[in-house]
């Protein structure tokens, strides 16, 4: 983790870097702030993986770019879905999961801006469980031991968590329809293993952190997904086909509030601020808690996605049966757009 966010704090200093030292090469590439201002608005789960949006809209990376944007929070990602597909919203913060595979399929007209936060390169929170028993008794030593057993993961059929599932099980060449799968909330997983309802589980901090710490468990895998975005921005159809010089200012001020956040500067005051003016987290835990990893350069993780699609798919849980074309889903004009007006 550390090696990852000195590499990622090393891009955005080359970001900020070579603004300074370009500028006027800068002034030329760059984007010119959209006169007069244009309205962006935005629905969003309040989770720390938007957290490049805050910082742009707390900093003033919006203004600056002639953007006037509405955060509005929503319960869910499928909330914010609606309101995309009814054109009341031009962007939203949600995360990427099998309904949406299905709505593309069929045409939805959304498409992936830009990345939200991605899973650690290591040291992951999110990890493989196995009951300790079994595990001390030398039943279950390897992934493919769990074949036949009673696996918990959080969502059910389709769920980002038995997506991880997917990945785990791959080591030991089984797929989900090798074990029994259950579907347990993160905040009944611990339970689950003190009482031995569940023989392993994929689970996430604080949870696995609890298990642990109880004694009820060992990690059998970790670090499943290394660099996985499970989280995007996607704009509207009204958004990205009639207004994508609106987009792409949008996306090139979250590339700008990603250079911001990069190694030490993750917890600068400007950044915590914003971090707890839009979301429900207390400095205490920002600070405590392990930093969430941004790409400062935003790129789009297209074979990550290919591959969340290929295993929903490969597993019967989309709504159809061959491979689903990513231009469907992905527009990449954007990002492009941002690292060239930041000479990357």
């Amino acid at each position: 983790m550390l090696k990852t966010l000195k590499s990622y704090a090393r891009s955005g200093a080359l970001v900020l870097a070579g603004l300074a030292a370009g500028a006027a090469e800068a002034q030329d590439t760059a984007m010119a702030p959209l006169d007069p201002p244009q309205d962006v608005k935005v629905a969003y789960v309040p989770i720390m993986k938007f957290a490049t949006m805050y910082v742009a809209e707390h900093r003033g990376l919006f203004d600056k770019h002639g953007l006037n944007v509405d955060l509005e929070r929503v319960k869910s990602g499928t909330e914010a879905i609606a309101f995309l597909t009814q054109g009341t919203v031009d962007v939203g913060g949600i995360a990427i999961v099998t309904s949406l595979w299905s709505g593309w399929n069929k045409g939805l007209d959304i498409r992936i801006i830009a990345p939200g936060a991605l899973e650690p390169m290591e040291d992951s929170p999110t990890k493989l469980l196995v009951r300790k028993a079994l595990a001390e008794d030398g039943t279950v030593t390897s992934v493919a031991d769990l074949n036949g057993r009673r696996v918990a993961v959080a969502g059910g059929p389709g769920s980002g968590g038995e997506y991880l599932l997917a990945k785990a099980l791959e080591r030991g060449r089984l797929t989900i329809r090798d074990i029994e799968p259950m579907n347990v909330a993160n905040p009944d997983m611990p339970l689950s293993f003190e009482n031995g309802a569940v023989d392993a589980a994929i689970a996430g901090s604080p949870f696995a952190d609890q298990i642990l710490a109880a004694g009820n468990a060992g990690v059998l895998e970790t670090d499943l997904t290394p660099g996985l975005m499970t989280v995007a921005f996607v704009g509207s159809g009204k958004l990205v086909n009639d207004r994508p010089e609106v987009a792409e200012r949008f996306v090139l001020a979250l590339t700008e509030a990603a250079a911001l956040m990069q190694g030490e500067d993750y917890l600068a005051p400007e950044n915590i601020e914003a971090y707890m003016t839009y979301t429900n987290s207390t400095e205490e835990a920002l600070r405590a808690g392990r930093p969430v990893i941004y790409d400062p350069e935003m790129k789009i993780p297209v074979a990550g996605l290919a591959d969340i699609e290929k295993t929903h798919r490969e597993n019967g849980r989309t709504e159809y049966t061959d491979p689903l074309d990513l231009s469907n889903v992905i527009d990449e004009r954007f990002t492009e757009a941002a690292r060239k007006a930041l000479g990357k």
